[in-house]
């Protein structure tokens, strides 16, 4: 039998990611040593409460039915959360909903609020799954750079009123994935100043907002008018290393989110009961760990750039998330110099041209090793020709 794919299978072809994990696969076969930085899934377990709170939850005979929806008392932590991190009054019923995982909702989300055709604004370079979203939706990508020169913010002023004139939705992304920037308040009152001119809905991804190193990030719902255009995607994945138990939440507007209940209550039957337990211990305990975690981060970070600063590699120390952004060597493309990097030092990177055009010249550096581990990437980079005849940023 001659099995054939949908045309939209044509939009998700093998990607730098798969491709990446062949090689790796291969080299270790043949028995290369090698550090992976590629992969932003955190390597430390959750606080001990919460898989205290799991453990009890899965012994629990009664808590093995379909949850349907988030609880009233996870959404309740969700709001008191919101709250006292970000002074943001949100209203437990009707301006949260829970999802697997904030990736989940994002890529559903443009399902709900566009039509074949219609016009997003998106990132470039992006968290890969916005474009998933689009594609499902049958949308089109209009690509926003994130330049150095504007401290890897979109110009808005630089976006042709024939585009925003057609564009239903912006996609956020503060502090960022791949790139770790941050947004400022006068940027996000921009952003819901030019929504309400443009009639855009805006949709931030807030999924590293507990992963920061000075300055703390800004929630764009605590922007005056951003609830009246938009939502906010958070995670419990990075912030309280939960990224398998698959929960995360949308807050914000409620139009945006009866629409996207009503998808979801067509697709899926709910968390897992424990899973939800297991969230409210950890978003009503969430201040000691955290300061915990963003310490282990911080140690991470200094170690891996300041030992590439040392070797020449000019880095930029990231302020938040768990990645470093890094230029590559003018005499590479992003990818040449990933793959270069596995082969000559066994350090296996992500090329910045995965997340975007606007990626070319950058790789992405994971912070999910611990420091012995950086630290040695540090000293293998130092051993190979690579960095001592070619490293010309």
């Amino acid at each position: 039998m001659n099995i054939t794919l949908s045309d939209k299978m044509n939009d998700f072809q093998t990607s730098i990611f798969s491709e990446l994990a062949d090689y790796k696969k291969r080299k270790i076969q043949e028995g290369k040593n090698l550090i992976d930085l590629s992969i932003g899934s955190p390597d430390l377990p959750p606080p001990d409460f919460v898989m205290e709170e799991l453990q009890k939850g899965v012994q629990d005979p009664y808590q093995y039915g379909y949850s349907l929806t988030g609880t009233l008392e996870l959404h309740q932590a969700i709001t008191n959360y919101y709250h006292r991190q970000f002074g943001v009054h949100l209203t437990a019923d009707d301006e949260v909903l829970t999802v697997m995982g904030s990736q989940d909702g994002i890529v559903h989300l443009p399902m709900v609020l566009t039509n074949p055709g219609d016009m997003i604004l998106v990132p470039d370079p992006g968290y890969t799954a916005y474009d998933a979203g689009i594609s499902l939706a049958g949308a089109s990508p209009y690509k926003m750079p994130l330049r150095e020169e504007n401290h890897f913010l979109p110009d808005l002023s630089n976006i042709p009123k024939e585009i925003s004139d057609k564009a239903k939705v912006m996609i956020l992304n503060f502090p960022g994935n791949p790139v770790p920037a941050l947004a400022t308040k006068e940027f996000f009152e921009e952003v819901v100043q030019f929504a309400k001119e443009n009639q855009i809905i805006v949709l931030h991804d807030f999924a590293y907002s507990e992963l920061y190193y000075e300055d703390k990030p800004i929630s764009f719902l605590s922007v005056e008018g951003a609830k009246e255009v938009g939502a906010e995607f958070n995670s419990l994945s990075k912030s309280f290393n939960m990224a398998g138990c698959r929960i995360g939440y949308m807050v914000g507007n409620q139009q945006i989110i009866d629409g996207l209940n009503r998808l979801k209550s067509n697709l899926d039957y709910g968390i897992f009961l424990p899973v939800q337990k297991a969230a409210i211990a950890a978003l009503n305990n969430s201040a000691q760990f955290s300061e915990q975690l963003r310490s282990i981060y911080r140690k991470r970070r200094d170690v891996l750039v300041g030992g590439l600063n040392k070797l020449g590699w000019e880095v930029t120390s990231p302020k938040a998330s768990m990645f470093v952004w890094a230029k590559v060597p003018k005499a590479f493309t992003s990818t040449q110099f990933a793959y270069k990097l596995i082969d000559e030092a066994g350090i296996v990177v992500t090329p910045g041209s995965a997340f975007g055009s606007e990626g070319e010249g950058f790789v992405r550096i994971a912070l999910t090793q611990n420091e012995a581990i950086l630290g040695d990437a540090v000293t293998r980079l130092k051993e190979i020709p690579l960095f001592s005849n070619h490293l010309h940023t």
